[in-house]
């Protein structure tokens, strides 16, 4: 089932890569979520094209504390809008990585570091259960809306591999999709929705006993209250927005468009400490 899961979440998010930004009303609209969740003008106007694809439910470099010369790790980097954000903070003594196990979103994602001359940020295809970087090398590590579309039997592994990268002190800084409750199991077990970034969806406690038990302190999880039925207005809607379902997964057996996604899930940021530094 995990397998089926990951080719889902690749069929999608690879057609999203491939459509970016073909429409002005596409276009806008990608900005308008981006705006929702956090990014200002300036920031948005400081990317590449194709960097924001509309696909974020926070902005985690605007709490992340990222100063200059650090090494950060961006976890389902996408088009690269929260590496590119992170490598101007970093400067050329830094470096900020982008994960993604999408191949057409690693192209997507070079075109535009192509495009924005940025030689300090960095694009790897790998899952995010296992990334090619060494032990305790990173500073900070980032996502943004992702680790919601990990498989439940693997998100512990996820957390694991932010502590291996992380060096002791270093930080998290996580936007992401949690569940207010238990969901329904019409909607956990309804494919697209999971793709979609709700049926998979962990419950508050059950993301800070991820954290805990790989090591993490301080942990931090706030609402950040943000309007998720914002994605029905998505153009991605049916091809793969955030919060949609895609033409790839099965048929859903549930009607999205009347479910209100802010009754089951929220937008939350997620904010921890890696033990063993004097931070």
């Amino acid at each position: 089932m995990n397998k089926n899961m990951y080719q889902e979440v690749q069929l999608r998010y690879g057609d999203i890569a491939k459509c970016s930004g073909a429409t002005e009303s596409q276009h806008d609209s990608e900005e308008q979520i981006a705006k929702a969740f956090g990014y200002s003008t300036e920031e948005l106007c400081s990317l590449p094209d194709k960097a924001n694809l509309g696909l974020s439910c926070g902005n985690p470099v605007a709490y992340a504390n990222i100063k200059e010369g650090e090494t950060v790790v961006d976890l389902g980097s996408g088009g690269g809008i929260d590496v590119f954000l992170a490598a101007r903070k970093v400067g050329p003594q830094g470096k900020a990585i982008g994960i993604d196990m999408t191949k057409d979103m690693i192209e997507l994602a070079n075109n535009n570091a192509n495009s924005a001359r940025l030689s300090n940020a960095l694009f790897i295809e790998a899952l995010i259960t296992s990334i090619p970087l060494p032990d305790s090398s990173v500073d900070c590590i980032i996502s943004n809306c992702v680790i919601n579309l990990v498989p439940r039997n693997d998100k512990a592994s996820v957390f694991e591999e932010i502590a291996r990268l992380l060096k002791p002190g270093g930080r998290v800084a996580i936007s992401d999709i949690l569940a207010r409750k238990e969901l329904p199991q019409k909607i956990v077990d309804d494919l697209a929705l999971y793709v979609g970034c709700i049926a998979g969806a962990s419950q508050v406690a059950e993301y800070e006993e991820y954290l805990k038990r790989a090591g993490f302190k301080d942990i931090l999880i706030v609402d950040a209250k943000s309007d998720l039925n914002l994605y029905k207005q998505s153009s991605y809607l049916t091809q793969g927005s955030c919060c949609g379902p895609s033409d790839s997964s099965k048929e859903s057996t549930v009607n999205f468009a009347e479910i209100d996604f802010n009754e089951c899930a929220g937008s939350f940021q997620i904010y921890a400490l890696k033990t063993g530094g004097n931070v």
